[in-house]
């Protein structure tokens, strides 16, 4: 008798955490929730939508573009737009970030809501919902995107150090994003992003050559793909040639990426090393669906992920600031 009224206070207590985490996960945590902004500009994700919409029907490298420069900006510092920033030794200005684009959309959205609602919409909220509506108007599935971010004062060129290079391995691509909160399964799955992606001949061309010194290719690529992208990537040639990371499906996003990472087709050495490292190995092939393993939904996966690194050192309340425009300071 006084086990039985000793569990269920217990029982009710653990289904009130089981709740305050589905909660936490689903609507938002760390001080950002969907809907943030439904009273103070109701119209913001709108306004934020137009904006995209128009600059992809336009170009469609500005999806892919908007995607890349969200995930640059949560990696240094958080998701605080730092990467907006102008200045010869700003995060914009870095190598890394040499390639980004996309600015320009955000500056317009940005324009748009300041005479919609002044003062209210930060640029870090901007550019996370501009990141969500690229991925949609290539294909992808929609998510709630919390909001609330807060603009950052910092922005460092040599802060970029820290982003995930083309060239490095699994253990070093584990730590990276373990470093900001982010699990094995998220970093197989926002790579997946590459989907849509492109890359320069210059950070992939020398796995077609002479790859480690061995005067002959890296051999994670399939013998059948090889003689495509030394067509397209001459050896001395162009190294700002530009280069489908999913060959075939470069302007919609889905799932045909781990497809080509199994077939061989990976394109830079840390997407094939995805497939070539069975610590990775294993969610490559649950979002492909092999048997006798739990499967993973890509396009529902994608926006977990998003919303999880997106909730990466945030800045609420009464950190940070509101930016009159994007690409300085108040």
């Amino acid at each position: 008798m006084e086990a039985s009224s000793l569990s269920k206070p217990l029982t009710l207590l653990v289904l009130l955490l089981a709740t305050l985490t589905t909660f936490a996960l689903g609507q938002g945590f760390r001080g950002t929730r969907v809907g943030f902004y439904k009273s103070t500009c109701p119209r913001v994700e709108s306004i934020v939508q137009s904006a995209v919409e128009s600059a992809v029907q336009a170009n469609p490298t500005i999806a892919p573009g908007l995607l890349r420069m969200f995930f640059h900006d949560c990696f240094i510092n958080g998701c605080d737009a730092s990467v907006l920033i102008n200045g010869s030794s700003t995060e914009k200005s870095a190598g890394p970030n040499a390639f980004l684009r996309g600015f320009e959309v955000i500056d317009a959205a940005k324009s748009q809501l300041e005479k919609a609602c002044p003062g209210v919409v930060s640029c870090s909220d901007i550019l996370a919902l501009a990141a969500r509506d690229s991925v949609v108007l290539t294909g992808g599935h929609s998510w709630e995107v919390p909001l609330g971010r807060r603009d950052g004062f910092v922005s460092r060129a040599s802060d970029t150090a820290t982003l995930p290079a083309f060239n490095d391995p699994i253990s070093v691509q584990i730590k990276k994003f373990a470093d900001k909160g982010l699990n094995i399964q998220d970093l197989v799955t926002l790579v997946g992003g590459h989907t849509i992606g492109t890359a320069s001949c210059a950070t992939f061309s020398y796995r077609l050559y002479n790859f480690n010194n061995t005067n002959g290719p890296d051999p994670d690529i399939n013998p059948s793909f090889l003689p495509q992208l030394r067509a397209l990537c001459p050896n001395g040639g162009n190294g700002l040639t530009r280069v489908a990371l999913d060959t075939g499906s470069v302007n919609s996003f889905g799932e045909s990426f781990y497809a080509n990472l199994r077939n061989g087709r990976g394109v830079i050495e840390s997407d094939a090393k995805l497939w070539s490292d069975p610590t990775t190995q294993r969610f490559v092939q649950r979002f492909l669906g092999f048997r006798g393993l739990l499967g993973l939904r890509f396009d529902v996966e994608f926006g977990r992920a998003m919303v999880k690194m997106g909730n990466v050192g945030v800045k609420t309340g009464t950190q940070g600031e509101i930016r009159r425009v994007c690409t300085a300071t108040n």
